[in-house]
């Protein structure tokens, strides 16, 4: 058997731009990318804490270190500037591999920048 488990979230994020006209996919600090274990393109779910929206989308890094946090092509129509998202990763894993799996919580502060990176 096989279970989806969480692999990584993201909280507190703050939106900092919507491109409408993009094709589509959340903009998101490479360096944040990094911290929470998510590859470019990777799928994640974006839980917007302010309106309730959640979406399915991939990830594309954005310069390091910018905060940058963007909602890009419909996802743009889920949030706007300064709204407060949870931004959710998962991994399909064994029912042995469970036991030993451990999801990165990845905190940040008003400007998206790391605070704090814990492994549960």
């Amino acid at each position: 058997m096989f279970r989806f488990i969480l692999k990584s979230k993201l909280q507190r994020l703050r939106v900092t731009d919507a491109n409408l006209r993009y094709e589509g996919s959340l903009g998101l600090d490479e360096a944040l990318m990094e911290a929470a274990r998510l590859l470019p393109y990777e799928q994640v779910t974006v839980l917007n804490v302010n309106n309730g929206e959640r979406l399915e989308t991939y990830v594309i890094p954005e310069p390091r270190d910018s905060g940058t946090v963007c909602l890009n092509g419909p996802a743009a129509r889920k949030g706007v500037v300064g709204d407060e998202l949870i931004v959710l990763s998962y991994v399909l894993l064994a029912e042995e591999e469970t036991a030993h799996h451990a999801p990165v919580i990845v905190s940040v502060d008003a400007r998206n920048r790391l605070l704090q990176r814990a492994v549960l």
